[in-house]
């Protein structure tokens, strides 16, 4: 990332996603990530010590941070398509891909209620932040009468 916030074309003319905007996009990303490596270690009755949880998040957020450089998720970061589809697919496979190659459990459940979840997770927030910037605009919008 540049000094300055990257711009992107809309309907009304361009517009600036702050820095602030990008940086925080990573970090809800990161930590859903961490949370879905929680969640799931919970659900087995794993440790939930930080190195436990490390063990099980660390091939995800690498995924993660490769979709972001692939789809170079700062441009949109609150966008469903292409930034969210994009980081889920990459967060999973390369997530999946690097567990294989360390001989962590690749199992089928594991890999459909991965899919799911990260889906929902990553996806997911991105589609309440736009469906809150929807209700927000029409709400500042002037009403008809």
């Amino acid at each position: 990332m540049s000094g300055t916030a990257p711009t992107h074309r809309t309907p009304t003319g361009p517009q600036r996603t702050s820095t602030g905007t990008v940086l925080a996009a990573i970090a809800v990303d990161a930590v859903l990530v961490v949370v879905f490596a929680a969640l799931g270690r919970g659900s087995h009755s794993e440790t939930l010590d930080a190195s436990g949880i490390w063990a099980t998040a660390w091939p995800f957020l690498v995924g993660l941070a490769a979709g972001w450089v692939v789809i170079r998720g700062w441009r949109h970061p609150l966008a469903v398509l292409p930034t969210g589809v994009v980081v889920w697919v990459a967060t999973l496979a390369l997530g999946m891909l690097l567990r294989l190659a360390t001989g962590a459990g690749t199992a089928l459940a594991f890999v459909i209620v991965a899919t799911l979840t990260l889906g929902v997770l990553l996806v997911g927030w991105r589609g309440a932040a736009a469906l809150v910037r929807r209700l927000r605009a029409r709400a500042g919008a002037p009403h008809a009468r």
